[in-house]
């Protein structure tokens, strides 16, 4: 039955009541309270009820010391005010049991569960205490502590998220790509300055005498005024510099007047350069990915932009964690923290990116096109299993993949798919005599050679290793409407990559006008493809069936192409005899002095319009393991560009 007391035994309840208050409440002497309408707990599930609803008019409420009544506005108002940036979510909150009585004193357990961000639960015990009131009625005693025991009055609840280590993109080795390296921060002091605009332009012409593979361009021209803002002794940062960057002009800069320099690390790649376009960049939170992705990223946040770096951004950034933290309002007013730390939950680190790159390699690629003023790529592909191993892009947009995705005609590189096909079908031999004639006109489209040479009736392998259009042109019927595209899908053009990002696997003339034939037999007409579809074409060639290009391991795509059949023997030895050709007497030869074993390729020059002086550069081939793809926009002839880059490129790789 419920606790009752008569009237006539109450004169003495206010002493009896802060009495109780402050004895111990769980003592041997507790009585459990029966159920009834003037039992606690009906006080305690109003007063429940009330804290999430924000309403506590059905619940009576006195001060901690349970002499005096607070009104029931004042105290959901100061809830609120607790509860801070988690007001907006109020908690689950329940009664655990029945409460406790002694005497004119009850307690209440009660659990509190808040949703913070993320799902994430909170979740702990607090006890509500209670009195028996004048009125026969049982009150809730308010103070702070009954929402957290840590809470005191003008207390603030915050939240702050908590980041972890971003996860890193390694190389085939498992080293981390991008990791800690020396930079040296440029700055300059206000009041050690004698002449700032002769120091702006000192600075100025070292900047720019470093090479442009290891700094960005430096603008300068707001240094007079952000120093002339600046405190005396302030460090006004000009720029950061990668420890070699800032060895080439160390004489030109240390000692102008002013100059301060801060040795630091950060994290980086080997080289500003190192395979940019593919593994994209990290930096802090753009506005457009704040209005994007309000609920994921917060200003400050490191975000994976393009590449690699964008595309697995979750993967590599993990789960953020968070906390509860108390403050309180400082002398300004504002809310300053007391380092109270209520509750955390860790952040989950990111998962790394495994990758086939290779360190060496992509170097030798990244320096191939340093001097390379005009859009180019280099793509380098193992043979023996089909890793990529280096994938550089010359000057352009940023994160522009040439190398994967351009789209753009292969020109008489494709002849190393025309002569497959022909082979495959018996329509030509290696010695074969074919006639190279100055122009060959189908359907009333001519055809020449460039700088209209003609060799008249020369074995086939002289036509493939001098790169005769016009002999192409002729054994396009040969092909049939489909022959060209069924060569290049044996080595993989065409087909379904899945290299865990984008790339552009070809797209082969087919069937067509005589015309679009012939054309398409040396690489012009219709078909496109990227440097990467080349190099995997290439390797297929050299390893004697196709193979996808890997180039994650972990996670591994889910859908690989499935490889290829086994090309004809007798056709791809014929033709790699050929490859060979084109660098011992052929189109190539400046390459087959290269040390480090025989060389194979072809070279190619790809008109984009219809004006014939308008032509990209090619070079493919392969190198002991290492097959190869060189492209070069608007590059002209391949003899004066792709494969000077070329020769470079293997030069700086080591024979493998």
């Amino acid at each position: 039955m419920p606790l009752s007391y008569p009237r006539s035994h109450r004169p003495n309840r206010t002493r009896r009541r802060v009495a109780a208050l402050t004895a111990t409440l769980l003592s041997a002497g507790l009585l459990a309270a029966c159920s009834g309408d003037d039992g606690p707990q009906r006080s305690v599930d109003a007063f429940l009820a009330g804290w999430r609803s924000g309403d506590l008019k059905a619940v009576g409420l006195v001060d901690a010391a349970g002499t005096r009544r607070l009104p029931a506005a004042d105290v959901a108002r100061e809830i609120k005010e607790l509860s801070g940036e988690l007001a907006a979510t109020p908690p689950a909150l329940t009664r655990r049991g029945e409460p406790k009585v002694t005497a004119d004193v009850a307690t209440a357990p009660i659990r509190v569960e808040w949703t913070l961000p993320d799902q994430t639960r909170w979740a702990y015990d607090r006890e509500v205490r209670l009195v028996h009131g004048e009125d026969d009625q049982w009150q809730v005693v308010w103070e702070p502590r009954v929402l957290h025991e840590q809470l005191t009055k003008g207390d603030r609840m915050a939240l702050r998220r908590v980041t972890g280590p971003r996860a890193a993109v390694l190389d085939a080795a498992g080293q981390p790509i991008v990791a800690p390296r020396p930079v040296v921060r440029v700055g300059v002091q206000p009041n050690g300055v004698a002449d700032i605009r002769k120091l702006t332009k000192d600075l100025d012409a070292a900047f720019k005498a470093i090479r442009p593979a290891l700094v960005p361009a430096v603008d300068l021209a707001d240094l007079p005024e952000r120093v002339s803002k600046a405190e005396p002794g302030a460090f006004v940062e000009v720029v950061t510099l990668r420890e070699e960057a800032y060895q080439q002009i160390k004489p030109r800069i240390y000692d102008l007047p002013g100059t301060k320099f801060i040795s630091d690390k950060l994290d980086l790649a080997p080289t500003r350069e190192f395979a940019r376009a593919l593994l994209g960049s990290v930096d802090p939170a753009q506005a457009d990915d704040l209005a994007a992705h309000p609920d994921r990223y917060l200003a400050g946040d490191l975000v994976g932009h393009g590449g690699l770096q964008g595309r697995y951004d979750e993967r590599l950034r993990g789960a953020p964690g968070v906390t509860v933290v108390v403050e309180r309002p400082a002398e300004d007013g504002k809310l300053a923290p007391t380092g109270t730390e209520l509750f955390r939950r860790e952040p989950q680190p990111g998962q790394a990116l495994k990758t086939t790159l290779d360190v060496a390699a992509q170097n030798a690629a990244d320096g191939a096109l340093r001097a390379e003023p005009r859009r180019s790529a280099l793509v380098a592909v193992r043979i023996s299993d089909g890793a990529v191993l280096a994938a550089a892009n010359g000057p352009g947009p940023a994160g522009e993949n040439l190398a994967f995705t351009a789209q753009v005609p292969p020109g008489s590189t494709f002849k190393m798919v025309s002569a497959l096909g022909l082979l495959d079908r018996g329509a030509v031999t290696l010695d074969g005599p074919v006639e190279c004639r100055k122009t060959f006109t189908v359907d009333g489209r001519s055809f020449k050679n460039s700088d209209n040479f003609e060799l008249g009736s020369v074995p086939f392998r002289t036509d493939f290793a001098k790169s005769c259009n016009t002999a192409f042109a002729a054994l396009a019927p040969k092909l049939g409407g489909d022959g060209l595209a069924a060569a290049g899908r044996s080595l993989g053009l065409e087909g379904q990559w899945d290299l865990g990002t984008d790339v552009f696997t070809g797209k082969v003339s087919t069937g067509g006008s005589p015309a679009e034939q012939a054309a398409a037999s040396f690489g012009q007409g219709t078909t496109l493809v990227s440097p990467l579809a080349m190099a995997g074409a290439t390797a297929a060639v050299a390893r004697g069936r196709f193979e996808q290009p890997k180039l994650l391991v972990d996670p591994a795509p889910a859908k690989p192409a499935a490889a290829g059949e086994q090309l004809k023997p007798e056709s791809v030895a014929a033709l790699r005899t050929m490859m060979r050709e084109v660098v011992t007497t052929g189109t190539g030869t400046a390459l087959k002095d290269v040390p480090g074993g025989e060389v194979y390729g072809k070279t190619g020059t790809a008109e984009y319009d219809n004006n014939p002086a308008h032509t990209h550069a090619w070079f493919v081939g392969w190198r002991g393991d290492v097959a190869f793809a060189v492209f070069v926009e608007k590059g002209g002839a391949s003899t004066a560009s792709a494969v000077p880059i070329a020769e470079r490129f293997l030069r700086a790789l080591p024979a493998r």
